[in-house]
């Protein structure tokens, strides 16, 4: 009796052992795209126009179907004073990200391709022309972001991704400008990752 529970035990951990050596612990990416505003209107003159978007991101794929990930972004755009129908530009402005996402995988971990949905929290920090995010200047909205995605693994180690993602914030410079409302954000982003 003893002699068949080890025959059974040994398959048993062979498999346990092969799952847990495929097993993705963390992945690193670095996603480049467009950042798409509407609503951008910032009061009756001034405005946001779209711009680019370089993301970096940790995930973590605790679970079969579910990750969670961290990451930051730097958005580029520029800030637009509108003057008898013509928009003139006043400079480059950055708005830097951070945020923490859940992922739902449509298939399970270790599949080659990916598919996901994606929901979150993110702060945004808008440092207009010639203020400095590093000084303090800025403003800072809190909001939500959600989005869809997929990761195709290339080789053991890498994979590509695209990212389709909106960001709901609260218009920035309140204190300045009269301004309400939520600014709509479009990523769209593609990226290579590296997987632990």
């Amino acid at each position: 009796m003893r002699t068949m529970s080890r025959l059974w035990m040994a398959p048993l951990m062979l498999t346990a052992t092969s799952v847990t050596a495929h097993a993705q612990v963390a992945e690193f990416a670095v996603s480049g795209g467009v950042s798409q505003l509407q609503n951008s209107s910032l009061g009756p003159n001034y405005s946001l126009d779209d711009g680019f978007r370089l993301a970096f991101r940790i995930t973590l794929n605790s679970w079969t179907m579910f990750g969670q990930e961290f990451g930051y972004a730097y958005n580029h755009t520029h800030l637009k004073l509108s003057s008898n129908g013509v928009d003139q530009d006043q400079g480059g402005m950055a708005i830097h990200q951070g945020f923490y996402n859940l992922l739902a995988y449509a298939t399970k971990e270790g599949t080659r391709i990916r598919p996901f949905a994606t929901g979150g929290v993110h702060f945004s920090n808008f440092v207009p022309p010639g203020a400095s995010a590093t000084q303090g200047q800025g403003s800072n909205k809190f909001g939500v972001n959600y989005g869809v995605g997929i990761k195709a693994r290339i080789s053991d180690k890498f994979q590509v991704r695209a990212d389709f993602r909106q960001f709901l914030t609260g218009k920035p410079f309140g204190d300045a400008l009269p301004v309400s409302g939520s600014l709509r954000q479009n990523e769209i982003s593609v990226g290579l990752g590296f997987v632990l």
